[in-house]
């Protein structure tokens, strides 16, 4: 088993957790695995309706909460102003002219850090069509690109560690310096270490079975969420950041 590490960071992301094409899209406060899933079926070349998204369910995925990001709603129309024949249809089937008014959610300033564990033949696979992507990765929709450095290591023996203990956290420290940070942590797993009481299990129907335009589906997965006391060390001011994220990445070419 090895692993990779992602950063997941933009002005704008936004993980569509339970609308499909309806007024209101919403965002779930956190990548969903159909998202993630999603962004490395794209890099891969594997289109919505190919199949063979189960290469996929031997990955693991664990979220770190570096920023929750502030949620906002854009005000959105769709179809004004143009003739009849060019407009969206309304619900009762007809095309009047008239705009369709949709609300998208958006994560803004949101900075998520995540672990991909699995075998080692699948995580080396994947981290080469990351640094080759046949489509390029997005945070949840198209007009929302990720920051750089996007992919911070792969070949990563213990990645879950790495976000524990080593990878930069996106968070200015607080001014009264404590010893450790409390950071919220999204297992797919239960953690071993933490005790059953400070666990919350939530359930999300966002694990991927298909992608077909007309034929998408999910499971059910389970969640756990655990906060962590990080180090008070991995938190660093915003004009640090970036020469920290990319020295962690250095180092991985340095080994």
């Amino acid at each position: 088993m090895s692993g990779l590490l992602l950063r997941l960071a933009g002005p704008l992301q936004s993980w569509g957790e339970r609308s499909a094409f309806t007024p209101v899209r919403d965002s779930a406060s956190f990548p969903t695995r159909s998202a993630l899933t999603g962004i490395l079926a794209a890099a891969e070349g594997l289109g919505r309706s190919a199949g063979g998204l189960d290469v996929y369910d031997r990955l693991d995925f664990t979220v770190r909460v570096d920023r929750s990001g502030t949620r906002l709603i854009d005000y959105h129309t769709v179809g004004g102003g143009f003739p009849k024949a060019q407009t969206a249809a309304t619900s009762g089937g007809s095309n009047k002219g008239a705009a369709v008014i949709t609300r998208r959610q958006y994560l803004s300033d949101a900075v998520f850090t995540i672990a991909v564990t699995g075998p080692t033949t699948d995580t080396e696979r994947i981290a080469h069509a990351l640094h080759h992507p046949q489509w390029a990765p997005y945070l949840g929709r198209r007009s929302c690109p990720p920051d750089e450095p996007f992919l911070l290591r792969t070949h990563v023996t213990d990645p879950v560690g790495e976000l524990r203990h080593r990878v930069p956290l996106s968070r200015e420290p607080a001014p009264a310096a404590p010893d450790t940070v409390p950071v919220t942590f999204l297992y797919e797993q239960a953690p071993a270490d933490v005790p059953d009481n400070e666990v919350d299990v939530l359930a999300a129907n966002d694990h991927p079975v298909s992608f077909a335009q007309h034929q998408r589906s999910h499971r059910t997965r389970r969640i756990y969420r655990v906060e962590h006391r990080l180090a008070h060390s991995l938190a660093c001011p915003r004009r640090q950041l970036m020469d920290r994220l990319i020295a962690y990445c250095l180092e991985e070419n340095a080994a």
